[in-house]
């Protein structure tokens, strides 16, 4: 069950006389949105907004395609906006909401936001499906309702008093996306702030008693697992309480925990005094006796809780929360342990953007990624570098995935971002508190110097994600390529970027520096949190080396080179216990408007495309490293067009030896490669023309079978293309 979506329930356990506590309505259809740059400052803009506007439903963003194309500094014309614009929407509060409190409530803005309320809307019409304003009453109407730094986490406003029931209002939002020192992330650089309400917004109407809504865009519930074995759970449930009428209430708080079946668990009930002034917290101490533990993707067990304010048979407020009880515990040189069993960390990167969309995704977008996700074999996801959608939080917590979140502390620093780090980092932590699928929370990426700044910075951090939360892990990430730099270590683990071959060296110096740091920092909790290389699909070539200086050649970033270099890489992650944890970089290819590391703004380190069509040849390293589904694969089938008479052939099989023919003859000779799925076999002399290259392998019921085409000429003039064929026949297809 979608525990966000169901806010309001009736249990036959508990007797009440009023269903509907707390209403949740979307609202996210029929806003106007006009982009700028205007000319006029502040909200004295005389008529600058009256006349067309565009009419949009969110999550919307203007960056959908400016950010995604090549742009002015790659001699085209075109250039991403950055700047304000403006919503609006119009609606009629209901009457019946006299006596309630109503907030509205935004799960993602970019980046800076100012919300205000007008009780006069001017005059609009629709003229071919736009909006068309007249502007002449706009001047001095609207009241500010408040502002929010940063585009990642959610923020609650309450329109109690602003609103006048029964008649139109106007919701006016301002946005701007321009980075600045003083907000995280301080440049688009390592990925685009996509501009507007890229996330769905709604409005939350409650009693004048109720669970706090506006904690931080919190749920207001926190539950907190102490001591958790397959015998009990000790459980802390703290409701943070409002009581905005002028008197002292006496209330029950009924917290009630459900298997998924519909039985109760467990029920607690807390006779409480609330007081008319101040937020208040009570805290209900239980012991869930034989539990049923959340065990990632084996069995991701939910139980469901709910926690009721009431009067009486009256609940005046209700909110539903997900439990999974489960134990998290990182052990220095052996890995990740859940419930006390070993359990492995197969990690990937996802960043939220995609083609055509920028940000602004639909839950069947964050669906599909997790699809993809949960095909490769991956078990742990890092979130790179913000808070992510709540969906796809709850999708990871019913699905089973182990998941890194973080705030976008990344790459730079001014020393101006102190209060809005913090910031975040409080409503990163409030707002995901109680997803049990989250094990640990990211302090900063690749930040650099000033060291004095940051060393303390990052100390701090440390501090306040512990005391919002001493259940869970802190990491920090390094960009320096070294394990003890100044900046470093101040955090429950440290994470490690290094791209061996990529940006330095050869691939095979991970081996010996997985080495290194084995001796150097055994009594180290280590994470390899970033490796990766870009691969263009339409970038083909036969025969690669170690040495990835194509970073510095973007024109041609050959499939051929990352797939060398993840295998080389999972290789030497797997024979080394001093990583408790890793994660490729990344899962899809994600926006880089102003990276200068490629001709087109985009990054191509994904081991899926932009747009989620297509499958790079890494994908199934991991799929048959990883997954317990059977997988049989042939690799460099984009490279059709061949030049060398003699080649190796590479198969991923993870369902044993398989069996190769090249034009009908069997070849019996391979050698292993870097894990036990992977066969090579050497010295495959090739036909002038077309060569079928065909693989079978069975285990058990599980009988596959691939093959592509292969189309070799002695000094082909079509090989080693930095345009390869985009209509391709051997795609892959069946597993």
């Amino acid at each position: 069950m979608n525990f966000k979506a169901v806010i309001t329930l009736t249990f036959l356990t508990i007797l009440a006389s009023i269903v509907s506590a707390r209403e949740v309505i979307p609202f996210n259809q029929e806003w106007a949105f006009k982009k700028g740059p205007f000319t006029t400052d502040g909200l004295q803009y005389g008529n600058i907004f009256s006349g067309t506007w565009q009419s949009v439903t969110v999550p919307h963003t203007w960056n959908a395609t400016d950010m995604q194309v090549r742009n002015d500094r790659f001699t085209s014309n075109e250039k991403f906006y950055v700047g304000d614009a403006y919503y609006r929407k119009t609606f009629i509060p209901e009457s019946s909401w006299n006596g309630k409190r109503v907030f509205i409530k935004f799960e993602g803005v970019n980046t800076n936001t100012e919300v205000y309320i007008n009780n006069s809307p001017t005059s609009v019409k629709l003229q071919k499906g736009n909006l068309v304003y007249d502007g002449s009453t706009m001047n001095g109407n609207y009241q500010i309702v408040g502002r929010h730094q940063g585009g990642y986490s959610a923020f609650v406003l309450e329109l109690t008093n602003m609103l006048k029931l029964g008649v139109e209002n106007e919701i006016l939002v301002k946005v701007n996306n321009e980075a600045t020192p003083q907000v995280i992330p301080v440049n688009h650089t390592l990925f685009p702030m996509y501009g507007g309400i890229y996330r769905p917004v709604e409005l939350i109407v409650t009693d004048k008693i109720n669970i706090a809504v506006s904690d931080y865009a919190s749920s207001g519930i926190y539950i907190s697992q102490k001591e958790v074995d397959k015998k009990k759970a000790d459980i802390s449930l703290k409701a943070k309480l409002e009581n905005k009428t002028p008197e002292m209430r006496d209330v029950q708080i009924v917290s009630t925990i459900f298997e998924q079946s519909g039985a109760v668990k467990l029920k607690d009930v807390k006779k409480y005094r609330l007081l008319p002034q101040g937020r208040q917290e009570v805290v209900q101490d239980i012991r869930i006796t034989n539990p049923h533990v959340w065990q990632g993707l084996e069995d991701p067990y939910l139980y469901k809780v709910v926690t009721q304010i009431m009067d009486g048979n009256i609940i005046l407020d209700e909110v539903v929360q997900p439990l999974g009880i489960r134990k998290f515990e990182l052990r220095t040189g052996e890995g990740f342990f859940l419930n006390g069993v070993k359990y492995p960390m197969y990690g990937v990167t996802r960043h939220q953007d995609r083609w055509g969309k920028g940000s602004a995704l639909s839950n069947a977008d964050h669906d599909e990624d997790l699809a993809i996700i949960k095909e490769m074999g991956a078990t742990t996801i890092r979130l790179a570098h913000y808070q992510q959608s709540d969906y796809f939080y709850a999708k990871c917590d019913s699905i089973g995935f182990i998941v890194w979140a973080e705030i976008p502390f990344v790459n730079r620093v001014t020393t101006l971002e102190e209060a809005n780090a913090k910031q975040q980092l409080t409503e990163l932590i409030r707002q995901n508190y109680n997803h049990p699928s989250i094990y640990i929370w990211g302090l900063h990426n690749e930040v650099y110097t000033p060291n004095a700044y940051t060393i303390e910075l990052t100390t701090k951090l440390n501090d306040l994600a512990k005391t919002e939360d001493p259940y869970r892990y802190t990491v920090q990430v390094s960009g320096y390529n070294v394990i003890n730099h100044a900046v470093n270590n101040n955090a429950d683990v440290q994470g490690i970027n290094h791209y061996f071959g990529w940006y330095n060296g050869v691939i095979r110096d991970v081996d010996h520096w997985a080495d290194q740091i084995s001796k150097d920092f055994k009594d180290y909790k280590i994470i390899f949190s970033e490796y990766g290389a870009e691969a263009n699909p339409n970038h083909q070539q036969e025969v690669v080396g170690d040495v990835g200086n194509q970073w510095a050649n973007p024109a041609f970033f050959p499939e051929e080179f990352s797939t060398k270099f993840h295998e080389i890489h999972w290789g030497t992650i797997k024979r080394h216990p001093i990583f408790l944890a890793s994660y490729l970089w990344n899962t899809f290819d994600f926006a880089t408007p102003i990276t200068a590391l490629n001709v087109e703004p985009r990054n191509y380190k994904g081991l899926v495309t932009f747009d989620r069509k297509l499958k790079k040849d890494p994908f199934y390293w991991y799929k048959a490293n990883w997954s317990k589904e059977p997988v049989l694969y042939l690799t460099q089938r984009r490279v059709v067009e061949r030049a060398n008479e003699v080649t190796p052939i590479t198969v991923y099989s993870n369902i044993g030896t398989p069996t190769l023919w090249v034009n009908g003859v069997e070849i019996k000779n391979y050698v292993m490669g870097e894990t036990d799925v992977h066969y090579i076999f050497q010295n495959i002399k090739l036909r002038e023309g077309d060569n079928i290259v065909q693989v079978k392998a069975s285990k058990g019921e599980a009988r596959l079978e691939d093959k592509i085409t292969w189309h070799y000429l002695k000094n082909n003039p079509k090989a080693i293309s930095k345009d390869g064929p985009k209509d391709n026949k051997n795609e892959h297809i069946g597993l």
